[in-house]
């Protein structure tokens, strides 16, 4: 199975991630830029990156393992890629923070990097991914226009915000200490994958159908 934890950067993704893998069995994670980010990295790159990690989650689900993966390609990019639908359960998780925080997180990770400009694109990202999160319709343009053609986008634009498949978990880290984030998320996959050992994951088996 494939959890995903999402959102603009700054929110505490990573960090909660490996907080969570310490307390469960039968999980890995991986950061989506760990392999590295190329100079002028773009949508087509983030969309064929996803579905490298994709693949790289069907390798561990063959061995009975799930994969924790963080980034920031949202619910609507990792449904589309070419390989998801062979995935046996997709769950994901918006990591978000307040505007304020994640300004001052991504000066104090990197001063100097960021200009203003950048630093509004950050928060903009943000805003995007937290509609994103609660209806398909909102504004898909973001993500489709001048994507990866491989992209089966399809299979879920004509959802509605109401469809259960349409299911992004959201947890605001602002102000609240890491242990009770990492907790949030531990429950959030335990939950998860109890809901797919009994047969009722939205996003399993013939979901794209």
């Amino acid at each position: 199975m494939l959890f995903k934890l999402t959102g603009s950067s700054c929110s505490g993704k990573t960090t909660l991630a490996y907080g969570t893998a310490s307390k469960l069995q039968q999980i890995v994670v991986h950061d989506f830029d760990e392999l590295g980010v190329p100079e002028g990295a773009d949508l087509h790159w983030r969309h064929r990156m996803t579905e490298m990690w994709v693949r790289r989650a069907l390798e561990y689900q063959e061995r009975g393992v799930d994969l924790l993966l963080t980034g920031q390609s949202p619910l609507g990019e990792v449904l589309a890629v070419p390989s998801a639908p062979r995935l046996d359960g997709i769950a994901v998780c918006l990591v978000d923070v307040a505007d304020e925080v994640r300004r001052a997180r991504l000066a104090e990770r990197s001063p100097g990097r960021w200009d203003a400009p950048a630093v509004d694109a950050f928060v903009g990202w943000a805003a995007w991914h937290r509609q994103h999160a609660l209806d398909p319709r909102h504004r898909p343009d973001v993500i489709i226009d001048n994507s990866w053609p491989e992209m089966a986008w399809h299979r879920w634009t004509s959802w509605h915000a109401g469809d259960r498949r349409w299911r992004t978990q959201l947890l605001d880290t602002t102000d609240q200490p890491v242990a009770k984030s990492v907790a949030q998320v531990e429950r959030w996959v335990t939950e998860q994958r109890g809901v797919h050992r009994a047969d009722q994951l939205a996003l399993s088996h013939d979901w794209a159908s």
